[in-house]
């Protein structure tokens, strides 16, 4: 038999591999590849990465306005705001994030220069001394995802809105929706101070919706049952459209049974309005921000990011019976 000749493998492996056709052989290496965590990893984030992967969501007939609120600090609100927002954008929709929290680190997260002396932000908004197309800016994480960034002057905006006529109605009214409308911006998602103060009943005047982040922990509950007391009073006085459309369970630890357990009680008290998703407890998920980025631009293929991208895409088509509840209210 001539030598190089196809049926003489110079292996026996070898030979039954080089036998097979291309497809069965690229078949068995993806199996094999994907079988490792990092693969698998990297794969996810290939899909969220190309443009249209992380698919299409409806656009609501209304921008939805949604105000993120919890007075307890370290719940995940921040965290939650800037990467819901990635999440529907990535899913072909317009954003505007609102960073109503003078530490203004929903600012950092999405790429915006908030320590520019320059910079227009949401205090000059709030002023009136600027319109909301002024303020505007669109993030480097995605182009359709925008942000108001907010300065350390906002740290005494609270003090100055007291003695300002309808103050507890200044972001509503600078909420420009011609301006919302001719960007394109389905959602606004507003990101709260982790206070009960002015800033925050601005951001439930100028809401329709609120989203309650909650950490399956110990102290979960504590401090709720008080937000929803001021959402009760913002909307016999001041908003009579407001309401709790939204609850998310965040920094949820599969290994312990305190989760589970708080996960339960906040499923038993707030019914379907919690979502199925929840936000687990994540190293990447902190790190992001350091680095300018949402949990999606810095890790896309992680945990973190794909539940991010699940709780998004959950809200997102919720949006008709969102808007139904809004007009009964």
């Amino acid at each position: 038999m001539a030598q190089g000749a196809p049926d003489s493998p110079a292996g026996g492996s070898e030979g039954v591999v080089s036998r097979e056709t291309p497809d069965a052989v690229s078949r068995e290496t993806t199996a094999k590849y994907f079988d490792t965590p990092i693969a698998a990893a990297a794969e996810r984030a290939s899909q969220v990465l190309t443009p249209g992967g992380a698919g299409q969501l409806p656009r609501p007939r209304e921008p939805r306005i949604i105000t993120v609120a919890n007075q307890k600090g370290g719940v995940g609100k921040t965290t939650t705001s800037v990467n819901i927002a990635a999440a529907l954008a990535l899913h072909g929709l317009g954003v505007l994030v609102i960073d109503l929290d003078p530490q203004g680190n929903a600012s950092t997260a999405l790429g915006i220069d908030h320590r520019d002396p320059d910079v227009n932000s949401v205090y000059e908004l709030l002023l009136g001394e600027i319109t909301l197309a002024q303020a505007m800016q669109r993030s480097p994480a995605h182009e359709r995802l925008f942000c108001v960034p907010a300065t350390l002057d906002l740290a005494g905006a609270e003090i100055e809105l007291v003695s300002m006529v309808a103050r507890e109605t200044r972001l509503r009214n600078a909420l420009d929706l011609d301006t919302i409308r001719d960007n394109d911006i389905d959602y606004v998602i507003i990101d709260c101070p982790p206070s009960l103060g002015l800033l925050t009943v601005n951001a439930m005047v100028a809401a329709r919706e609120v989203l309650i982040p909650i950490q399956c922990e110990y102290y979960a509950l504590e401090g709720v049952g008080q937000l929803l007391s001021n959402i009760e009073l913002v909307q016999a006085h001041l908003n009579k459209h407001l309401w709790v459309s939204t609850v998310l369970l965040t920094m949820y630890d599969g290994r312990t049974k305190l989760a589970d357990q708080v996960a339960d009680e906040v499923r038993r008290h707030f019914g379907d309005k919690v979502l199925t998703t929840v936000i687990p407890r994540s190293v990447k998920v902190s790190e992001a921000p350091g680095f300018g980025m949402t949990i999606i631009e810095y890790d896309p293929g992680s945990r973190g990011a794909m539940s991010y991208l699940d709780a998004g895409r959950e809200l997102g088509m919720r949006a008709e019976r969102a808007g139904q509840e809004g007009q009964n209210r």
